[in-house]
């Protein structure tokens, strides 16, 4: 009797008491606290500064507090694009549509033939440009919360029902659910996308948001295949190429607007593995990853000026990798250079050395991608700049690496 009046007492004091379970826990609960009252925190912080026994301060806030239309829409307020201070209308920096949205317009579109899709987010549907696929499927779209390693189980055990779901993550969450990748996905080899936005460089996010490493983190776990645009209108293309796909795809992405190119009315799968020669030439090849595939570009016309003829391919996939038409074109023309606005420790580059030492060619090759270090907050022309992954500086690495070849 005295042990049920312990528990009823126990759970009445739970329900009434706030915190009592951090008690519990060995905490000294404080709160709830006004978040938004500097000097009451200000106040609490000075008075259990010196405790040397664990602490939990409960302090509650209000997204966007202070500004009525960030209150009313926190979602569309998370980050800090320029608004109008009088109707709250977030403004566009350009009429060119990102990569995000291209994203989410080629999933309804998908989605509205083939009704297998079904999509997950981790508390981003605006971020990943969900936001009209939940709209007009509610049905079909899930988000699973602030649990990135669960959306990946998730998506797994609803393609194991025969679904094809695509999980829209940033790059560096995806990090989160590595192990789910491993033994939920690849092990069972199941039809589930992984749309990694953000992917590279993003510049005013943070050095928390850089997505730097999924190449390198996804290439290698056997049945994965890994593939990235060259520009918004390849990103619908390849979309419908991992949906196509009947094992783990991985898509990634660059945050930002694409560069213009029309969008074709008709997505269809490419071919898995196959890359794009989009320039030829003999004294050097670059192979780019992704929407560097533009500087490459770029900086192929400035050095035919100087009269090096440079092909140019866009990769298209990390994994598979078209190693045929690479190696050709590597022992044709002598010199290769990679590119790729990810890690190169493991990365594509990485994936290019290993096609060449398979088929024993000794050419030089020069790998630019991202270097060991971690980034720090900045604009992505900048970073990208400063690391040699622009225009001039992929010119100035076929530049040296023909120059040392010759002499």
């Amino acid at each position: 009797m005295f042990n049920l009046a312990k528990k009823a007492e126990d759970s009445i004091k739970g329900l009434m008491v706030p915190g009592m379970l951090f008690e519990d826990l060995g905490f000294q609960y404080i709160g709830p606290i006004d978040g938004h009252n500097i000097y009451h925190l200000l106040g609490t912080f000075q008075n259990i500064k010196d405790y040397t026994w664990p602490v939990l301060v409960h302090v509650v806030t209000k997204k966007g507090k202070g500004c009525e239309f960030a209150e009313c829409d926190p979602s569309q307020y998370h980050g800090t694009p320029p608004f109008d201070r009088e109707t709250g209308m977030v403004g566009r920096k350009s009429s060119i549509l990102s990569y995000t949205e291209v994203f989410g317009q080629t999933m309804v579109k998908l989605a509205t033939d083939n009704s297998r899709i079904v999509a997950i987010s981790a508390a981003m549907s605006d971020g990943t440009g969900l936001d009209k696929f939940a709209t007009q499927f509610p049905d079909r779209f899930f988000d699973v919360g602030i649990a990135e390693s669960h959306g990946v189980t998730f998506a797994c055990g609803l393609a194991v029902e025969g679904l094809h779901p695509v999980a829209a993550i940033y790059s560096t969450f995806t990090q989160r659910a590595y192990d789910q990748v491993v033994h939920d996905l690849c092990l069972q080899n199941l039809p589930v996308t992984l749309a990694l936005d953000r992917a590279g460089l993003v510049g005013e996010d943070g050095p928390t948001h850089h997505g730097a490493f999924d190449i390198a983190y996804l290439r290698h776990v056997p049945n994965m295949i890994v593939m990235a645009p060259k520009d918004e209108n390849e990103l619908q293309h390849l979309l419908a190429t991992a949906i196509d796909y009947p094992g783990p795809a991985a898509l990634r992405y660059p945050r930002g607007t694409g560069f213009g190119v029309p969008l074709d009315p008709t997505v269809k799968a490419l071919p898995i593995g196959e890359a794009e020669l989009l320039r030829d030439g003999d004294h050097a090849v670059v192979v780019a990853l992704g929407t560097l595939v533009h500087p490459a570009l770029e900086a192929a016309g400035e050095l035919g000026a100087e009269g090096l003829s440079v092909a140019v391919v866009n990769a298209r996939f990390a994994k598979p990798l078209d190693a045929q038409r690479i190696t050709a074109l590597a022992r044709r023309c002598g010199a290769v250079v990679t590119v790729e606005e990810a890690s190169g420790m493991g990365g594509f580059g990485s994936a290019v050395l290993e096609a060449l030492s398979a088929a024993q060619l000794c050419v030089p090759v020069r790998c630019l991608a991202v270097p060991d270090r971690l980034m720090e907050h900045g604009s992505p022309a900048k970073e990208l700049s400063a690391i040699g992954l622009d225009a001039p500086g992929i010119a100035r690495a076929v530049r040296e690496l023909v120059q040392r070849r010759r002499t």
